[in-house]
């Protein structure tokens, strides 16, 4: 009981905590537009931003003020590595272990 309450205050602190730098805050504009790193928290943090820009229309899940390629190329790689990594890597280790029950 003490562990799932734990960790329930634990996701909902980083949940608060990542709310702070999401696309479309206003942190980023034409004269100080997101780069590379910010690229690739907006990807870490873009299923947060997904759900805050359907109450809030000043968000986005990408930023409007970006340097363009390698901004892109931090989303990208936040994106396919943060959710694309981590199924293809619960899909080998299912493999193996059916491999050895049959």
């Amino acid at each position: 009981m003490k562990r799932t309450t734990g960790l329930l205050l634990l996701a909902t602190l980083v949940a608060v905590l990542s709310m702070g730098c999401v696309p479309g805050d206003g942190k980023n504009n034409a004269e100080k537009p997101a780069g590379f790193f910010m690229g690739v928290w907006h990807g870490w943090v873009a299923p947060v931003s997904l759900i805050i820009s359907i109450f809030d229309k000043k968000i986005s899940v990408f930023e409007q003020y970006n340097t363009g390629w390698w901004y892109n190329f931090g989303f990208y790689i936040a994106i396919v590595g943060g959710f694309g990594g981590a199924s293809a890597t619960r899909s080998k280790f299912r493999s193996r272990s059916q491999r050895r029950e049959v």
